[in-house]
């Protein structure tokens, strides 16, 4: 098939009768009011935190309840692994130009450490090794140090309208992994109480 230029194109499209449709609608009088990202970001942010929360609360807990720590652990863990993720703050094709790289970079690297280690951690308790719960508590000092340093790099920056396509991250991703955090834990302290 042959290959027209930009400019043939839109010619042939304009005289094939092709015109902005929008100048041809009536005008309904009614404007368009849109909440403010700075309502509706915290508003999501909050219904991840008590959606995700709740659903752990209710069907995961019971059923890690049972189990070896070992073995409690690495779903959590899992969760943890998908954090690499917050690589997409350096895609050029998810973010918008303007999003700050005193942002972006810690972010995205923070959280992909996190993910990296996760994955350690996973492996070691699936080998039974000893460096399987000192790895699922650097998982939760490094993930957590990382949400707290990027959310004072996300305020300080102002960073939520920048974030393009990766809006969901923090609406999703993270409460999820400060979820499964809040959850690992638990389960680190209580067994190492358990245990003395």
């Amino acid at each position: 098939m042959r290959q027209m230029d930009e400019g043939r194109k839109i010619r042939f499209l304009r005289g094939k009768g092709a015109t902005d449709v929008s100048s041809r609608l009536p005008s309904s009088g009614i404007k368009s009011r849109r909440m403010s990202t700075d309502l509706v970001f915290p508003a999501q942010v909050v219904l991840a935190f008590a959606t995700i929360g709740m659903l752990a609360r209710w069907y995961v807990a019971p059923r890690l309840a049972g189990l070896p720590r070992e073995s409690a652990l690495q779903p959590l863990l899992v969760v943890q692994a998908f954090r690499y993720i917050g690589l997409g703050f350096l895609a050029p094709a998810l973010v918008r130009p303007s999003l700050a790289q005193s942002f972006a970079i810690p972010a995205a690297l923070g959280t992909t450490l996190a993910a990296v280690l996760a994955l350690a951690a996973i492996a070691a308790l699936r080998a039974r090794s000893r460096l399987g719960i000192p790895l699922t508590w650097a998982v939760s000092v490094v993930g957590l140090v990382d949400f707290a340093n990027a959310f004072v790099q996300a305020r300080g920056a102002g960073v939520v309208s920048d974030l393009g396509a990766a809006y969901y991250i923090p609406i999703v991703i993270v409460p999820a992994a400060v979820v499964s955090h809040v959850m690992i834990l638990g389960i680190l302290l209580r067994r190492s109480d358990n245990r003395q």
